[in-house]
């Protein structure tokens, strides 16, 4: 079946790709749950459609890890125990991710300002800040 130009990117990566790490959460972009990295800049691939993204470079969760060796964000979130249910996981990770590349460096404020749009009803909060916090200083 081919592409559909006017499919979301969740969608196409989900079920045209079977990347399914990345999560259908409200389908509005408030949530964070299906957040990916286009050209390294996080965004909400529940709001973005296939033909928005033609010579764009898409990460996703399933992009970070280097083999059997776990991005250091990812590494960090287990370190930390930065999650519960582990829904929202994935789009904190590629957010975070995405806040280190343009901050490598970024103070507790920064992080917890830049992670604010991405929800989490679990409260993981201050272990998803902490392992932000680890896995800048190892990046």
């Amino acid at each position: 079946m081919p592409l559909d130009k006017k499919q979301s990117l969740l969608w196409a990566l989900r079920t045209h790709f079977n990347l399914t790490g990345t999560k259908y959460g409200c389908g509005l972009g408030y949530c964070g749950a299906c957040t990916v990295l286009m050209d390294d800049e996080p965004v909400r691939s529940c709001s973005i459609y296939m033909e928005d993204v033609a010579g764009k470079k898409i990460t996703t969760i399933e992009g970070l890890a280097n083999g059997d060796k776990l991005h250091p964000v990812q590494q960090a979130f287990v370190d930390h125990d930065a999650l519960q249910c582990g829904f929202c996981t994935p789009g904190m990770i590629m957010n975070a991710v995405g806040l280190l590349k343009k901050n490598p460096h970024p103070s507790r404020e920064q992080i917890i300002n830049g992670m604010e749009d991405n929800f989490c009803r679990c409260g993981a909060h201050t272990r998803i800040v902490d392992a932000i916090a680890e896995a800048a200083g190892k990046m």
